[in-house]
């Protein structure tokens, strides 16, 4: 029988493959002749003047290609964008392609932007814009409402906040007020034309306006969380000047709100999120024997508490079930401090928080992104054992020195220890696996 650490590489990479953007689109998406169905909505392509489709994020280019796949002819009639972080031949000679900026915005970003509001101010009533949205559009996809602000303050603006230690919630609501493609500030621009936004979320259930800075949906936040987050998490210290003086001077714009005549002829659907992720980890880990637990309680939680509360119900677990697998799913925040000069990301931090609380124990740790990106690093996350602090210590480079320095990827790189899987070309959040025996 495979060990534990196999096992729950098996499991994680199961659990990538089973939720493919593309056998998702096959399953939910269906063109009959000239109509699309997705859920319970359908379009006649042929009764609109114009058909328009906008894809960015990280799952972008295999929304794209599967959309335009799965309509084949009636597929010919969309123009439009799309917007990646990997290169990507432009399927259409009438969809223009941007490689976008990730985690922070590039000139493309800003290209992609201006093309995106351009295209979207011509649309009327009598035509239909489909938006693919998926996570990491937030930098792929980025223009401010303030005119002054440079590409170098916006790309500042985006790198403070993600190292800010605020929740993705709060970074998000902050962004979402001061872009000008964020928000639900897209489906303004797209309105009064039907609008249907497919969406594959790294964002917790019920969140939808913080996917990507929620573009085309209802913003739930206000300009009065905005300057609370701000106090919260001493952003005026950490942002750019002329952003910094938007927070002083209280003066940014709100959004658009739930129920404004903007939204009245959009529809959404969520094609995968973390929960779709979680069942096939599932599946595959039931399959190899292990009893299943799912909890996602620390979702946002910061990475040493979230640490501490997974490996306490894990061991705890272990007390009802003689194999147990605690999935859990979304993410954790790591605050790292000015200047930290060390490779990694949340997970693989997560994951060396977690290998001090497995000292000796017989339980295995694995926390990796589903985007098979995490952080600086090339790798997508980190697997931790009862072993681990232990062969630190013997090759010269302690967990704790990792840690205090923010390098969990050289370590982990040292102990042969990180998951590389390369960009997935999906976003469905982190998974968190752990295996007690």
């Amino acid at each position: 029988m495979a060990i534990p650490r196999e096992d729950a590489i098996d499991i994680f990479s199961y659990a990538l493959k089973a939720t493919r953007v593309e056998l998702a689109m096959e399953e939910r998406l269906r063109f009959h002749g000239d109509a699309m169905e997705i859920d319970s909505s359908r379009y006649e392509l042929s009764s609109y003047r114009k058909c328009i489709l906008i894809a960015f994020g990280k799952a972008a280019a295999p929304m794209a290609l599967s959309f335009l796949r799965q309509g084949k002819k009636a597929a010919e009639r969309f123009e439009g964008v799309i917007v990646t972080p990997e290169p990507l031949e432009a399927p259409s000679w009438r969809l223009q392609v941007f490689r976008g900026g990730h985690p922070s915005p590039n000139d493309a970003s800003m290209r992609a932007a201006e093309e995106i509001r351009r295209t979207l101010a011509t649309l009327t009533e009598h035509d239909l814009v489909v938006f693919l949205i998926s996570g990491g559009g937030s930098s792929l996809v980025e223009q401010f409402l303030d005119s002054d602000a440079s590409r170098e303050a916006i790309a500042a603006t985006h790198k403070a906040l993600v190292e800010s230690g605020a929740p993705i919630t709060a970074i998000n609501t902050v962004r979402k007020h001061l872009s000008a493609v964020k928000g639900g500030r897209l489906a303004a621009a797209a309105a009064p034309a039907d609008q249907l936004t497919i969406l594959v979320s790294d964002v917790p259930a019920g969140a939808l306006d913080t996917l990507s800075s929620g573009p085309t949906t209802p913003d739930s936040t206000t300009v009065e969380d905005v300057y609370r987050i701000a106090e919260e998490f001493r952003l005026q210290e950490r942002l750019p000047g002329v952003i910094a003086r938007q927070l002083a001077e209280r003066s940014l714009h709100e959004t658009p709100k739930p129920g404004e005549s903007v939204f009245s002829r959009s529809r959404w659907s969520v094609l995968l999120d973390s929960s779709s992720l979680e069942a096939a980890a599932g599946k595959r880990a039931a399959e190899l024997g292990w009893h299943v637990v799912v909890d996602d309680t620390c979702d946002d939680w910061a990475g040493d508490r979230a640490a501490a509360y997974l490996v306490d119900r894990v061991k705890a677990l272990r007390h009802e079930h003689s194999r147990v697998c605690l999935l859990s799913a979304g993410e954790v925040t790591v605050t790292v401090p000015s200047g930290a000069a060390g490779r990694g990301g949340r997970n693989q931090h997560f994951a060396l928080l977690a290998s001090e609380l497995i000292m000796g124990e017989a339980i295995t740790v694995l926390s990796a992104g589903s985007d098979g990106v995490d952080g600086n690093s090339p790798s997508a996350g980190g697997l931790v054992d009862g072993e681990t602090k232990a062969r630190a210590a013997r090759e010269g480079y302690s967990v704790d020195k990792a840690l205090a320095a923010f390098d969990s990827y050289s370590l982990l790189t040292l102990l042969n220890d990180t998951i590389t899987t390369g960009p997935t070309g999906n976003n469905l959040r982190d998974l968190r696996i752990l295996l007690a025996s």
